[in-house]
């Protein structure tokens, strides 16, 4: 009987290397969405896998959360929770929430493997001048309450690895910093 032919072995291709999570933080108006935006763009563009979580687009797939200080914990907990789901199965994750609380995002970065916090520092004169949301303007006449900021407090980041205030550092200038930073 002949000797059975050689079986190629069907190669096996690595795990995917957990993919970091850039985490952008700081207050309504300070630019988070808009540097978020153009860092995930810049990624696509090297074809990496992408998933961008942003604050106002987030609530949609989380609804019913409020903004309480136990309701603002627990939304960034749970983004914090996806976001290092994703990274870990190779997924580039640009995540940007106010996340007011320094215990909050303390928790998101001992979940992922990679975290790179990016904290957008533009004060609270310039993000009121901006106001995009309207939400200064409201929270001011009374409409609304805990915004961060004015009557709920926002915890500034100790230790992040990247600050950027916009009033001084444009998208573009800030986009190739953070690229820098994780090694693209």
């Amino acid at each position: 009987m002949p000797d059975p032919a050689p079986i190629d072995p069907v190669p096996i291709s690595p795990a995917p290397r957990t993919a970091p999570v850039v985490w952008f933080t700081g207050l309504s108006g300070a630019g988070k969405s808009t540097l978020a935006a153009a860092v995930a763009a810049r990624l696509r563009a090297l074809g990496l896998p992408v998933e961008e979580l942003d604050g106002d687009r987030i609530r949609d797939l989380l609804p019913g959360t409020g903004f309480s200080a136990a309701d603002r914990d627990g939304h960034v907990r749970r983004v914090g929770f996806v976001a290092s789901l994703l990274a870990k199965h190779g997924v580039w994750v640009v995540v940007s929430l106010i996340s007011p609380y320094r215990a909050s995002r303390g928790f998101a970065r001992q979940l992922c493997a990679r975290f790179v916090e990016v904290h957008v520092s533009t004060p609270l004169e310039e993000c009121e001048r901006r106001d995009p949301k309207g939400l200064y303007a409201r929270a001011r006449r009374g409409q609304i309450r805990n915004v961060s900021g004015l009557d709920d407090p926002y915890e500034t980041p100790h230790g992040p690895e990247l600050t950027i205030d916009t009033r001084y550092v444009d998208v573009g200038t800030a986009t190739g910093r953070i690229m820098a930073h994780v090694g693209l």
